[in-house]
């Protein structure tokens, strides 16, 4: 499981180095695409193969399935990280994710994700309020507000 938030930069050449929290999980391989919201998402190999076998049993005939899987694979990048745990974001992808150099990586449970540290603070500057009114205490069976 992916946890916390990091703040590195992207080097000259495009490069990111993973957290170190993150390197062990990731040095088999990744797999960095187009997340929402304009960040990238960064899956382990074999957590990209589950999520895409779950994206390929979508049906074929609903549109919308089609077109999440085609901007999903098609901005797809594969690559194994070097020894300092760097990887290279193509170009792009830095462009649809607005990535400049300072950046913020999130672990996000099964998925790294990456945005320019400009949009991570305005999403969360805009999540706050709708993050504060989920009411998850049912979930995790926590007597609410009502009980």
């Amino acid at each position: 499981m992916f946890l916390g938030t990091h703040t590195p930069r992207l080097d000259d050449k495009g490069r990111l180095i993973l957290p170190a929290k993150f390197r062990d999980e990731l040095a088999g391989g990744v797999v960095i695409t187009k997340g929402q919201e304009r960040c990238l998402y960064v899956f382990p190999v074999a957590e990209f193969q589950r999520y895409a076998a779950e994206q390929s049993a979508r049906p074929m005939s609903d549109k919308a399935a089609r077109a999440y899987t085609r901007v999903l694979f098609s901005g797809a990048h594969d690559e194994v990280p070097d020894k300092q745990g760097r990887v290279t974001i193509p170009p792009t992808l830095r462009a649809y994710a607005g990535l400049e150099r300072d950046l913020v990586v999130i672990g996000a449970s099964t998925r790294v994700e990456i945005w320019d540290n400009a949009a991570w603070e305005a999403y969360l500057a805009e999540s706050e309020e709708s993050f504060s009114d989920v009411d998850t205490a049912g979930d995790a069976g926590l007597p609410t507000e009502a009980g």
